[in-house]
């Protein structure tokens, strides 16, 4: 080694990270071609005895226990999988799981702690905001390629490092962006937004607000909650007379309340209804209560209800998860999954393995991170099929964020029905940042 980010070769010429990279892929390529393996791979598998190891920062208490609780049951079946077929560059993948309680403080103790007393290859899982924002920066102090599922556009806005990606599930702005004129155009221009008091809700604050301009709308009130509240009647009464859609966003232990209050307050003579399904995440749409959502609309990133075009990769995954065509557990019919979230985690894993085939990982010192990042950056499309089953996908390496379709499901007789799809091109927006520019 000779410098930061380069290899001597024996002539005495340079091999950067890069051009690596693009020479451990092609021959990767290759390889599948003639059954052989190049040089690297061959001294990776003769090391299969030490795993790929993966801290899995789960939210296994706190406000997202049921996604933590769902996230692990999609890593478990995914890492099945993945081992069952030979692992990652020929070594099985040992997940090494720690509970961040939904806290951010927590969250940066828990990447400490797999970089420092585990020693990582990567971390991966992070859902909620609030504890991304308070996790990242120990990710990227500590070096530790942060590979998170969780929505916010902090990724994607440059607020974070060149460690952390979301490659897995799209953003809020890309969400909301690409649905703003549905909203707009089917069910009203004049909307009151509902939405948690922390970084995610405000995510759809800001972006919603100027996406219902752009398609002449207006928002009519702001009302933020409290993510500890347990009562929400007094927000509805927040909600002004002249308003033609009520956008509701809501998480945590208590969206059961928070819809059934919905309805207790409106009743027969509401708004017209748009909600992230968010709000209904790990709830059976037929509990007592909900009825009064029939007819309204719900955004979902992966329709919880099996539809009637159904792909096999959809059932694949399906399947390996353990989950029916209502979106429960088969295991357990009432125990209903986060449907719209937890496959992030599943594609996130590919991306992983995927990034570290193609720069042809060993170790968890800073070449091979750096490496992988690089390997990372330089993906930009991932086909749909058994590892990506939500669907294709694109992947701006500067962004560190990929973008999908979008669903706007109808509630029909207590399931969800699939009324429209976006196109990944309604998602995208002007890029904001190039992590690609700033140091490893």
């Amino acid at each position: 080694m000779t410098a930061k980010g380069t290899i001597k070769k024996s002539s005495g010429s340079l091999i950067t990270r890069r051009s690596l990279v693009k020479g451990l892929g092609a021959a990767a390529g290759a390889a599948a071609a003639s059954g052989l393996l190049p040089t690297p791979m061959r001294f990776i598998q003769a090391h299969a005895a030490e795993p790929i190891k993966l801290g899995f920062q789960v939210h296994r208490t706190g406000i997202g226990a049921a996604y933590g609780r769902w996230y692990e049951q999609t890593t478990t079946a995914a890492v099945k999988l993945i081992n069952d077929a030979g692992g990652i560059n020929g070594r099985q993948i040992v997940i090494i799981a720690e509970d961040d309680g939904t806290d951010p403080k927590r969250g940066a103790e828990v990447v400490e702690k797999f970089a420092t007393k585990h020693k990582v290859d990567a971390v991966f899982g992070t859902l909620f905001s609030h504890v991304v924002m308070g996790s990242a920066p120990t990710a990227g102090q500590l070096k530790m390629p942060y590979f998170v599922v969780s929505e916010g556009h902090h990724v994607a806005s440059g607020a974070l490092n060149r460690y952390t990606f979301q490659p897995g599930i799209t953003d809020v702005k890309s969400q909301v962006i690409a649905m703003a004129p549905w909203i707009a155009n089917n069910l009203g221009k004049k909307v009151s937004m509902i939405y948690p008091d922390y970084a995610f809700g405000y995510d759809h604050r800001d972006f919603f607000s100027a996406a219902i301009k752009e398609q002449g709308g207006s928002i009519s009130a702001l009302i933020p909650v409290a993510p500890t509240e347990t009562s929400y009647s007094k927000y509805f009464a927040q909600v002004p007379a002249d308003t033609e859609v009520i956008y509701h966003v809501m998480v945590g232990p208590g969206v059961l309340t928070f819809v059934k209050e919905m309805g207790d307050h409106f009743g027969t003579t509401r708004p017209q209804i748009f909600g992230f399904i968010d709000s209904l995440e790990a709830t059976d749409m037929a509990s007592p209560g909900l009825e009064y959502l029939d007819g309204t609309y719900f955004w979902e990133a992966f329709p919880r209800y099996a539809q009637k075009d159904q792909t096999d990769f959809d059932k694949h995954y399906r399947a390996a998860v353990g989950v029916d065509d209502n979106g429960a557990s088969t295991a357990d019919p009432k125990e209903v999954s986060t449907y719209s979230h937890m496959f992030g985690c599943w594609e996130t894993l590919y991306v992983i393995k995927a990034g570290m085939e193609k720069s042809g990982y060993q170790k968890p010192t800073f070449h091979d991170k750096g490496t992988l990042i690089e390997a990372v950056e330089a993906m930009t499309v991932f086909a749909e099929g058994d590892e990506h089953p939500q669907g294709d996908k694109t992947f701006n390496g500067k962004l560190h964020q990929c973008y999908g379709h979008q669903y706007i499901s109808k509630v029909e007789g207590g399931k969800l029905n699939v009324v429209h799809k976006t196109a990944i091109q309604d998602g995208l927006y002007p890029p904001e940042t190039d992590y690609t520019t700033k140091p490893l």
